[in-house]
């Protein structure tokens, strides 16, 4: 049996590093999680720190232990990639084409999309921020998230993005998380989704580690 270890960032500021903690939560493996501090300015060897693990320099990288050996795959899409291939009865794609189709070409629009949603309202997963004056591209980036969940929760019928909790849910939960910290004004759908997303343990866990940051002024 694969051992697995997540290496992921500050769990109150690294978005990429929550994405594959949803999705290994999912597959219902055991698996350790070492947690890297972030932007600490008296300590510049964090990215060295992070170099032992990654070869990327950056967080999070799934180390996957079996067999006397252990690969490494780093780059937060790549490792749900991974573990749906290793955990297909979790199933994190979709199992029907049409659906599997389009909850990858949205995994991938969140993976490189939204520079102007990331600039202006960077996640602070446990704190209650006052919205900023949004960029017109910043609002225009927040009704696309809304209508493509709109849009795939009526294809697929919910109760998540794609039917069951999967890597397209995993990409988006940091949004969640942002739209909840700075009030973002969402539609009665979009709400009851965002409400499922966050009441996830996987979630709550998270969130409790991060509160847990915040309270010893790490975060």
């Amino acid at each position: 049996m694969a051992g697995y270890t997540l290496v992921v960032g500050t769990r109150n500021w690294s978005s990429w590093s929550l994405r594959p903690f949803l999705a290994l939560s999912a597959t219902g493996a055991p698996f350790e999680t070492v947690v890297i501090r972030l932007r600490e300015k008296e300590h510049p060897s964090t990215r060295d720190r992070i170099l032992e693990h990654s070869p990327a320099g950056k967080v999070p990288v799934l180390k996957i232990a079996e067999e006397g050996d252990t690969t490494l795959v780093w780059d937060s899409l790549a490792i749900c990639e991974t573990l749906a291939e290793r955990h297909p009865q979790a199933g994190l794609w979709p199992a029907d084409a049409r659906l599997r189709a389009q909850a990858r070409a949205l995994s991938a629009e969140m993976h490189s999309g939204y520079p102007d949603l990331r600039d202006q309202l960077p996640m602070d997963f446990v704190r209650h921020l006052p919205l900023p004056e949004l960029r017109e591209a910043t609002g225009q980036q927040i009704q696309r998230i809304q209508q493509a969940w709109e849009e795939a929760l009526a294809l697929s019928g919910g109760p998540f993005l794609f039917g069951r909790f999967g890597i397209a849910d995993a990409m988006f939960a940091p949004v969640v998380s942002r739209f909840d910290t700075y009030g973002v004004t969402v539609s009665p759908a979009v709400r009851a989704y965002m409400e499922r997303i966050m009441a996830l343990p996987a979630m709550q866990s998270w969130a409790t580690a991060a509160q847990e940051e915040v309270a010893a002024g790490i975060a």
